[in-house]
């Protein structure tokens, strides 16, 4: 008695993987690229994150250094840190603390379109790493020139070995 068996390994694919990332990456951010073992991937979101987390700090400071020294004029002070030598008008304080506000509000969409970004990445790559890709499927292209009018024509071939 002959018994053939089938020459394609098992793959196992465990279906909670792809939640499991999503989930690391939910709690920290590039926990879940650590886990799809994809390591070169969390120091690229740890940078985006961080990155646009500083802008906003840094507009976030600046709007209030700038508001603080309107609402202080607005009181009737004149001891604010843009009066003397870097003396600023009311107009462009007020110009300013816009300004740093619109950036700020920017920076914290940013900040969290990353983070989810990083969600959806961890939880994509997770489950593309289960994907099953077989030596039996092939795509490929050919270049050919045809004998009868002596035109070149491209084609693409798509095989599967059963």
């Amino acid at each position: 008695m002959l018994i053939v068996q089938d020459s394609v390994p098992t793959f196992n694919t465990d279906p909670l993987r792809p939640s499991k990332a999503a989930f690391y990456s939910a709690v920290v951010p590039g926990l879940g690229q650590l886990y799809n073992k994809d390591y070169w991937k969390a120091p690229i979101v740890w940078a985006a994150i961080g990155t646009s987390a500083y802008i906003y700090i840094h507009n976030n400071n600046q709007y209030h250094r700038y508001r603080d020294a309107y609402k202080r004029r607005l009181a009737g002070f004149s001891d604010d840190e843009f009066q003397g030598d870097n003396y600023l008008s009311d107009d462009i304080l007020l110009a300013a603390q816009r300004q740093f506000q619109r950036n700020r509000d920017l920076s914290m969409l940013i900040t969290i379109g990353f983070y989810i970004l990083n969600i959806v990445e961890a939880n994509v790559a997770a489950h593309l790493k289960q994907f099953n890709v077989s030596e039996k499927l092939s795509l490929s292209t050919d270049w050919y020139r045809d004998d009868l009018n002596h035109s070149n024509h491209l084609g693409l071939s798509l095989k599967y070995r059963f």
